[in-house]
């Protein structure tokens, strides 16, 4: 039944990105909204496939990478759901979606494998820091997007280009004033999500830090992530700088989990066999 579930799960993403898609196309109001119902649909398919993996496990759906993606995968998904409600920005749906399709078809093809070893697993730390990381990573998916959204209008603007997706994409003021929120939400959480790693790694391996690939990696994507906040705060960065440097931070994030997660060797990886543990 949970295969099941992630299979309707996938779709529903699928068919909501279709539907996305076909919005850049043509001015028809009512596909929006029939395309978020439909992630709709789907993350409440895929959370009870998560919920069921928990259950019959007995711990966080994150011991392999399989799974790890498959949980971002969704709280990405519900990220954006909630944004779309705030925010009423129907187009973002066109960009992110097709994001939360590529993570969920990553996690089917990916290794199951990792199986975390330590009974420190079920710790509260680690539940902490593995939730914090991905609501931060959701945000800094979303920012990506917006991002790529700010650089596409822009180009429209400086060659007068005024067609269709200019007319469907918001201004430049608008993407900037979203994308500095998500970047100021998105920031503390992932500062949280070091935090309650290094607390978590002190009781596993009975040091904060032992120079794992991933330590290093996150640390330094948190940092590229802190000089986009100083300039913005400190400096004043908007438009276009802020935008590559927002592309730049989660194509680093995503360049973290595949170095760190199935090419290097560590605690994270699942070359070592005994990720966590």
């Amino acid at each position: 039944m949970e295969s099941l579930f992630l299979v309707i799960a996938t779709l529903c993403y699928l068919s909501g990105t279709v539907g996305y898609l076909i919005y850049l196309l043509k001015d028809r109001e009512v596909l929006p909204r029939i395309a978020w119902t439909i992630l709709l649909v789907g993350v409440l398919f895929h959370g009870t496939a998560l919920a069921m993996r928990g259950i019959g496990t007995g711990h966080f759906p994150v011991t392999s990478m399989r799974e790890a993606i498959s949980l971002f995968a969704w709280i990405f998904v519900v990220t954006y759901l909630i944004i779309q409600i705030k925010l009423q920005l129907r187009i973002l749906g066109s960009f992110v979606s097709p994001l939360a399709v590529i993570f969920m078809i990553s996690s089917r093809l990916l290794p199951t494998q990792g199986i975390l070893k330590s009974g420190s697993f079920r710790s509260g730390w680690l539940i902490a820091h593995v939730t914090s990381i991905f609501l931060a990573n959701a945000l800094f998916a979303v920012l990506f997007s917006l991002g790529v959204m700010y650089l596409l209008q822009e180009r429209r603007i400086k060659k007068k280009n005024f067609g269709l997706l200019y007319e469907r994409l918001p201004s430049l003021e608008r993407i900037d004033s979203i994308a500095h929120v998500c970047l100021m939400s998105g920031f503390p959480l992932m500062t949280a999500g070091l935090i309650t790693g290094f607390v978590y790694a002190s009781m596993v391996w009975s040091s904060p830090w032992n120079w794992d690939p991933m330590e290093v990696l996150s640390l330094v994507t948190w940092m590229i992530y802190a000089v986009l906040v100083h300039e913005r705060l400190a400096v004043g960065w908007r438009g276009r700088r802020a935008a590559w440097l927002a592309i730049v931070g989660f194509s680093a994030t995503v360049l973290t989990f595949v170095l760190a997660s199935l090419l290097l060797a560590g605690h994270h990886s699942i070359i070592s066999g005994n990720l966590y543990g």
